[in-house]
């Protein structure tokens, strides 16, 4: 059964929860998609509503894989396993802790707008989200309302995948879902209407919660997009997720690929996508691995295998509704930059544009020489070694390449204003690029 969209879903979570016996609760979304459901869950308990702000602890090589999770108020949560197994050190662990502790607070402190967070300690913590794919955010926030003194933990979703739901179990008290699909892809593929939420949307939503007020309040002016959901792409035999958005009046569209595998929820190429729809571009985020394959450090240097899934992703993305004969450009960080110049290179695809940020040039091959679309390799100014790497790549490429530096920057981009430098190295290469005319919206004198 699908839901119309978040509101909807979670008007139907609030019918199930309200036959809860439990009374002292407190119902916690998980930011940002899961907010707009909890809000209807809190408001017909009715119950106060707060966001459980978690931020997971990736392993530096891999960021998708997590480590442990961090919550407010202190409270850490470490996977000894996956410590031993990644070989982590303990500096490596607190570097990731120290950058993520200081993002928890900012977005906590950003939602929250000076609202103190709402004590669990002896309450029943109703922990909700728009749907669970691996279940891996959902469990790290289990463990954090546990930590933080809650006398019991329920999750409860409208969608979810079997085996995530198995695995919530083991750390929450009760899991209540709405649906649990035989073949389960992407949390969107449910959901008739499945938009990004928007931090406006978190705060606004918070706002009036806390002051009772049902009545939505005006947001910024924008145009939704002509189609902003999850995808699912057959490439051989993997299924891969992704995240597709088509602004208004679109001039092209970039694809991400990302080595490690989830690219879609790679923090920085979210940015980088949120900088590119602004200028009317759309993209295309996906996981170029499965979760399975991720974990393999060796299917991330696997060119090849990445590149094939590249170009059956080109292919499919060119019969997709607003997408199709929009021109195609592609953005790679990483092995991922390796992939899209070996795809780039492959004749049955029609690429416009390559952007590489921090990547590996190097790895494409004897292919490199082949490729024609105009490149842009944008790479930090303190990256010493890609940094070589790309200017010798530059040199045994025969079409149009810039390599651009941004000062300052190391190789995840990670200091205060250098992503945002390449997000719009980025931006202006492509608007560039991939259009054929300077086309201007229907309307526009």
């Amino acid at each position: 059964m699908y839901f119309e969209n978040r509101a909807e879903a979670g008007r139907r979570l609030a019918e199930r929860l309200r036959t809860q016996p439990d009374t002292d609760v407190v119902v916690l979304g998980l930011p940002r998609g899961g907010i707009p459901v909890a809000f209807e869950v809190a408001w017909r308990l009715p119950a106060p509503l707060d966001v459980i702000v978690v931020r997971k602890l990736g392993v530096p090589h891999q960021p998708e894989l997590a480590f442990g999770a961090l919550g407010e108020d202190g409270v850490r949560v470490i996977n000894n396993i996956v410590v031993e197994r990644a070989d982590l050190s303990g500096t490596e662990m607190a570097r990731v802790e120290e950058r993520e502790r200081a993002e928890l607070n900012r977005r906590a402190a950003r939602f929250r707008s000076g609202r103190p967070r709402i004590p669990l300690r002896g309450r029943v913590a109703v922990i909700v989200d728009d749907g669970v794919a691996t279940g891996a955010t959902a469990r790290a926030a289990c463990q954090v309302a546990r930590a933080q003194g809650a006398a019991r933990v329920v999750v409860a979703v409208p969608v979810a995948a079997r085996d995530a739901l198995l695995r919530l179990q083991r750390e929450a008290d009760e899991v209540l879902c709405l649906e649990q699909p035989s073949f389960f892809y992407a949390v969107g593929q449910w959901y008739h209407h499945f938009e990004q939420t928007s931090d406006h949307e978190v705060i606004e939503l918070l706002a009036r919660a806390a002051a009772r007020d049902p009545r939505p309040q005006p947001g910024p002016d924008a145009d939704p997009p002509l189609r902003d959901d999850e995808v699912c792409v057959q490439a051989g035999k993997a299924m891969l997720s992704g995240h597709l958005t088509i602004p208004e009046h679109p001039i092209g569209v970039v694809v991400f690929a990302h080595g490690s595998g989830s690219s879609r929820h790679s923090p920085r190429n979210r940015h980088v996508a949120e900088v590119l729809q602004q200028a009317r571009l759309g993209t295309l985020l996906f996981d170029l691995l499965t979760t399975a394959e991720e974990v393999n450090r060796a299917n991330v240097f696997d060119i090849d295998l990445l590149a094939r899934r590249l170009v059956a992703v080109t292919d499919w993305l060119s019969g997709q509704e607003h997408a199709e004969g929009l021109p195609i450009g592609y953005f790679g960080a990483s092995t991922g930059a390796a992939a899209a110049l070996r795809a780039a290179a492959d004749p049955s695809v029609h690429v416009r544009a390559v952007v590489s940020r921090g990547g590996r040039p190097d790895l494409t091959g004897r292919a490199l020489s082949a490729v024609r679309a105009p490149t842009l390799l944008i790479v930090g100014g303190h990256d010493h070694l890609v940094m070589d790497l790309n200017r010798q790549a530059a040199k045994a490429m025969s079409c149009e390449t810039v390599l651009a530096e941004v000062p300052g920057a190391t190789h995840l981009f990670e200091e205060p204003g250098t992503l945002r430098q390449a997000a719009e190295l980025a931006r202006d290469w492509f608007t560039t690029r991939l259009p054929t005319t300077t086309a201007e919206p229907e309307g526009s004198a």
